[in-house]
């Protein structure tokens, strides 16, 4: 009876229809002692949201040649931007269920190919527009089309047909795709006021929580809070500004001399230094992260496949694992499903360094002289170091690779999805279709292994597409099971590692119970769902 008195009294002070005083004096007459009774009132007041305050981020991402158009996004800065001045159609919530932003919700047909979408009422974008289904349809088509660019295509590519059932948005599928509401989460697929079935992609105009003030690429974004947000659990912060710090130190010293009060991507090398701090919390969320150095098949050495097979021998991954990710992580098998995901192919047999293994590839390959491997901490942090331990463990197979240290700044527009071999990360996504989709599959702009053509990668496009339309999940799951094999096995991605979004913060801020890791920085929403402590 007493626990549950405290815990009204609590839900009272967290509701603001109790003051603290007279929550202090109830339970001092349960028999709570007063400082327990008071640290009880600081805890329920620190993770009740309050409107406030000025937020200020500190991200290991940005580049000068970052644009506003959604459908160009490629790092966690813009993805962070996106999510300031604009929604998508549903999103991931911080317990990792899926829920609508700007729909109500969803329904389908029983082949799961004909989705049922109602738009939310009431929702007014930043020029004052009434957010109608025309304007969903023609922000997704932004993404579709012949001569579009859009890193999104490939998730789009199945739909026939979008058209309003009065204020219920009905897409039709070529094929059943059971996932498909988790594709409208995706982050390029903002929603934009249309005029006449177009959306200008460059204007930031959307339904957020945050309109922007300043966009300066790769440098800073500042934004301030939506009054006529159409959401009263979110955008507690007055404004919010984003700063691109790409040195993983000087981004901790940011966060330590209070220049900022959150920072993405701690290096995990001092992570455990930093977290000594007194005014400052590590964060650790296990997710679908995960640390890649693709090859692109169409591109010589790498279009030979005992050449691809002899690197993929040739790394020590648990090394990678303890000196790169100080342990935050776990070794990975060269194909893009983390243990977190459904369907993730356990019984594929772990592959392990084998120099002896490795050398046999190597002369099958008839390859010689050096083998340049590009690699920046813009990939992600200690990408530099982890290169140059591949050059060494591949040293031990008698293959010779040269690092080649790239400039932070236009990293992802020069470097990364151009160059034959180079190092990456990608967050994951929380579906294996979804993966697939945005990396692997032949359609989409984001296969950064160009492995489209050869005979294991298009029965891998056959069995996704089989797979997406399946109800089965017993079914599915072998499907997916063989799909990761052909990745595994033929294709361009080396994947020596999931790691996990090790993030810090000042302890001015506070967030709820859970924080998403889908991406990082709670979703790369954090400036919309946490507030001042």
């Amino acid at each position: 009876m007493k626990d549950k008195f405290i815990e009204r009294q609590r839900r009272l002070l967290r509701q603001g229809r109790l003051s603290r005083r007279d929550f202090v004096a109830s339970v001092l007459s349960a028999g709570v002692v007063l400082p327990s009774a008071l640290t009880m009132a600081d805890r329920v007041q620190a993770a009740t949201p309050k409107r406030g305050g000025d937020l200020k981020i500190g991200m290991g991402h940005g580049s000068t040649t970052d644009s506003l158009d959604p459908a160009t996004y490629e790092n966690g800065f813009m993805t962070h931007t996106g999510y300031l001045w604009g929604n998508s159609l549903t999103e991931v919530a911080p317990d990792g269920t899926l829920r609508g932003d700007l729909v109500e919700g969803w329904e389908a047909t029983p082949d799961a190919r004909v989705w049922r979408f109602p738009i939310k009422k009431g929702v007014t974008f930043h020029n004052g527009k009434t957010l109608t289904v025309e304007d969903a349809i023609a922000s997704l088509n932004h993404h579709r089309g012949e001569d579009t660019k859009s890193a999104a295509k490939g998730l789009l590519s199945d739909v026939e047909e979008m058209r309003a059932d009065g204020d219920t948005l009905v897409v039709t599928l070529a094929s059943g795709n059971a996932d498909f509401p988790f594709v409208l989460s995706d982050y390029h697929l903002l929603i934009m006021p249309s005029d006449e079935g177009r959306v200008d992609p460059t204007a930031a105009i959307g339904t957020g929580p945050y309109p922007l003030d300043t966009f300066e690429p790769g440098v800073r974004v500042t934004a301030t809070r939506n009054e006529n947000y159409h959401r009263e659990d979110a955008a507690w912060f007055d404004t919010v500004e984003l700063l691109a710090i790409l040195d993983p130190t000087a981004r901790q010293n940011a966060l330590m001399n209070g220049s900022v009060h959150l920072i993405d991507r701690v290096d995990p090398k001092t992570a455990n230094l930093l977290g000594r701090a007194p005014d400052v919390t590590i964060l650790e969320e296990t997710g679908y992260l995960h640390y890649t150095f693709p090859m692109r098949v169409t591109m010589a050495p790498f279009d030979n496949y005992d050449l691809r097979m002899a690197l993929k021998l040739s790394v020590k991954r648990q090394e990678l694992v303890d000196k790169i990710l100080m342990g935050y992580g776990t070794v990975g098998n060269d194909h893009p499903l983390s243990p977190s995901v459904p369907f993730h192919a356990a019984d594929l047999p772990q592959r392990e360094f084998d120099p002896e293994k490795a050398a046999f590839h190597y002369r099958k390959s008839g390859h010689s002289g050096p083998i340049q491997l590009s690699a920046s901490d813009a990939a992600f942090a200690g990408a530099v170091d982890a290169a140059q331990l591949i050059a060494a463990s591949a040293a031990e197979a008698g293959i010779e690779v040269e690092v080649v240290r790239e400039p932070s700044d236009g990293y992802w527009s020069n470097v990364w999805n151009k160059k034959a071999w180079c190092a990456c990360y990608w967050s994951g996504r929380p579906t294996a279709d979804w993966m697939f989709s945005s990396a692997y599959v032949d359609d989409t702009e984001w296969n950064d292994t160009d492995w489209r053509n050869t005979d294991a990668a298009q029965k891998f496009n056959r069995i996704v597409d089989e797979a997406r339309a399946e109800l089965d999940q017993q079914k599915r799951g072998e499907l997916y099971a063989e799909a990761q094999r052909l990745i595994h096995d033929d294709g361009g991605a080396l994947v020596p590692m999931f790691a996990n979004h090790v993030m810090a913060h000042s302890n001015a801020l506070a967030h709820g119970e859970h924080v998403a890791a889908n991406w990082e920085l709670d979703g790369n929403k954090a400036s919309q769902r946490w507030w001042m402590a």
